[in-house]
């Protein structure tokens, strides 16, 4: 049936393909499955996908690299897996341009879950070359251009943002002067719960604070907010963009 969500699952190890296109496909999608990053290209230029499960560990081109050379020019929904418990791992996934990640050993159920929050998601957003908004979005001197995805400082600087930082960047300019937690921070930039010792948010603000010229020490712009969340906690002000 047309109306099933295609995905391609690209691992190189046989049973965990075997064991997903089985379970997969015992819930309603369609599952297409391949063992390295030559056969991942084959297939998207063969057949509309929906999203890909990407194993990081991969023969050739690793799972980050896929990701980022995606990325340049495709807004499909990437889910990583990663074999190690190694925390920036995931980050660097986020970082690349994936929209979620699994870490292994993993519960297909689990892994059936992701996927379907991250299509539900993606398939209510705007295509990404009609936005929603053209408008330009300034708050203490920087510029936020959505539809080049960066920043521009007030001397007309450009520094780019990845995918993550993009996406938790306009998650606070939703909600200015709103403390958001962690919680509410991963559904709404990744659609899930956090994990007790989930600190991927940490980081990406971290990272984001930095491109920011924000002070660690002492923000001004993203605060922390002691055992309640964080906090944009500057003036937003939305311009059109000139076309």
């Amino acid at each position: 049936m047309e109306t099933q969500p295609h995905i391609l699952v690209v691992d190189d190890d046989l049973e965990i393909r075997d064991l997903l296109k089985q379970y997969l496909e015992k819930n309603g999608m369609r599952v297409t499955t391949v063992g390295e990053g030559k056969e991942m290209q084959q297939m998207l230029d063969a057949a509309h996908i929906d999203l890909i499960v990407l194993d990081l560990m991969l023969p050739g081109s690793d799972g980050l690299e896929l990701c980022r050379n995606l990325r340049v020019n495709s807004q499909l929904p990437v889910i990583m897996l990663t074999a190690r418990g190694d925390e920036m791992d995931r980050i660097l996934g986020l970082e690349m341009g994936a929209d979620d990640y699994l870490p292994k050993p993993f519960n297909p159920r689990e892994l059936l879950a992701r996927i379907k929050v991250v299509l539900k998601r993606t398939q209510t957003l705007p295509p990404q070359s009609e936005p929603d908004t053209k408008a330009l979005r300034a708050f203490a001197g920087w510029t936020v251009d959505p539809i080049a995805r960066h920043l521009l400082s007030e001397s007309g600087v450009v520094t780019p943002l990845s995918g993550a930082e993009y996406r938790l960047l306009t998650v606070f300019l939703d909600h200015p002067n709103r403390i958001l937690n962690r919680d509410q921070l991963l559904d709404l930039t990744q659609g899930r719960e956090a994990d007790p010792f989930d600190r991927s948010i940490d980081v990406l603000i971290s990272r984001l604070r930095r491109r920011l010229n924000d002070d660690p020490k002492d923000p001004q712009i993203i605060k922390t907010i002691r055992g309640e969340g964080y906090v944009l906690a500057v003036k937003v002000e939305t311009t059109e963009a000139h076309s």
